[in-house]
């Protein structure tokens, strides 16, 4: 039996092999992993290279690439849910706003309260502001 909570996760995975992780995967997980954070958790199966539900993957924010990227990805699923799961996913955004408070990350910060505050117009005002951005540069 696996010790370490990489080596359960990676003995998981090759049991399901699953095509994508989905949330209720993760659930799982973390109940047979626990004690364990969502992140750490998150990081570790990320780590698989298995592709994450949009809501399992959660923000990532090394780059705005990557913040772009993950923020449509749950626009696409924010819109064909329920009020619940919208509530969820908001949470999930919220949350990374908050941590990117905390990490002084102001251009991330305003990606997210756009999202936040109109995640139908998301798309379009991350296109106008990488053409600001890139013009701005380019000056």
């Amino acid at each position: 039996m696996p010790s370490t909570k990489r080596a359960k996760v990676a003995e998981w995975v090759r049991q399901r092999r699953p095509k994508q992780i989905s949330p209720q995967d993760f659930e799982l997980l973390s109940r047979e992993l626990a004690p364990i954070s969502e992140s750490y958790l998150r990081k570790l199966l990320r780590d698989t290279e298995i592709p994450l539900a949009p809501t399992v993957d959660g923000v990532r924010q090394g780059t705005l690439d990557e913040l772009e990227f993950t923020l449509l990805a749950l626009l696409g699923e924010y819109e064909a849910a329920d009020p619940a799961h919208k509530q969820a996913i908001r949470k999930i955004v919220i949350t990374a706003k908050d941590h990117a408070r905390w990490r002084r990350k102001q251009e991330n910060v305003l990606w997210l309260l756009t999202w936040l505050e109109n995640p139908p117009l998301f798309p379009t005002w991350a296109k106008l502001r990488r053409g600001a951005a890139s013009h701005l540069t380019s000056s």
